[in-house]
């Protein structure tokens, strides 16, 4: 798996970011064998209330947790761009794909203490989701309302609070026991930050390693926990068992 920007990953995570009401994921595999053990009955998503879709399964996560079609519009609904109306086959693939690393970071999450998100760690997210990635407000409830999520719905408001367990989980498990030394800065604005700013900026002068040095340390801190977040997933994809029921996605 590929580096992926922290801020793609995040807004995977919900959208970052903002999708699946009960958050974790796992690797496209083949059916269950035969003989194999019965698993728990997978948890059903919540009715849409207001949404104008016919729901469908679409995937089910390591034997209990099942992934719908509504899903899938949730989380392409938390991307600006995306087609609501008739989804592309590719789009519904990557929401699937964005729904299953949130599944499996937050079954993560689970294993360790956590506390519910309070109601102002909730409203703060819904304004970072629309500040980042939405024109306004009434863009953001507008496309929400498309795919049956209300503005004061119960299953919004456990949408975002799921995304802010994972990024705090992300935070906590990757992010504070990320160490830059001052080797690495230094290499960095010698082989990256000076020929980048020569190249963007030929007329100007580019700062001293002093002045660069705490910009350089943030783009490597996030370098590296973009590397270990794609590792992360990459493992759990390969350790999980998921079963796709929409041969379209597959």
């Amino acid at each position: 798996m590929g580096l992926v920007s922290m801020k793609r990953i995040l807004l995977s995570l919900l959208l970052v970011t903002l999708a699946a009401a009960s958050s974790a994921s796992a690797q496209p595999a083949s059916a269950p064998t035969a003989g194999a053990p019965a698993a728990s009955a997978p948890r059903q998503a919540a009715p849409r209330a207001g949404a104008e879709v016919v729901d469908r399964m679409v995937a089910v996560v390591n034997g209990r947790e099942l992934i719908t079609y509504s899903d899938l519009l949730w989380q392409l609904a938390l991307q600006p761009d995306a087609p609501l109306d008739n989804p592309r086959p590719e789009d519904l693939r990557r929401a699937l794909d964005t729904l299953i690393d949130q599944r499996l970071i937050a079954q993560e999450a689970e294993k360790l203490p956590s506390v519910t998100p309070n109601a102002e760690e909730v409203n703060a997210e819904v304004t970072r989701i629309i500040r980042d990635y939405f024109p306004s407000q009434a863009e953001f409830y507008r496309r929400l309302s498309r795919v049956g999520l209300g503005e004061n719905s119960e299953q919004l408001r456990e949408i975002v609070q799921d995304r802010v367990v994972i990024r705090k989980y992300l935070d906590f498990r990757f992010r504070s026991f990320t160490v830059v030394s001052p080797q690495e800065v230094e290499a960095y604005y010698r082989d990256v930050y000076v020929p980048r700013r020569r190249r963007q900026s030929p007329a100007t002068i580019v700062p001293t390693l002093e002045e660069a040095s705490a910009q350089i340390q943030s783009e490597l801190v996030e370098s590296k926990v973009e590397s270990d977040i794609a590792a992360f997933l990459e493992a759990a994809r390969a350790a999980a068992e998921i079963t796709i029921l929409d041969k379209g996605l597959q």
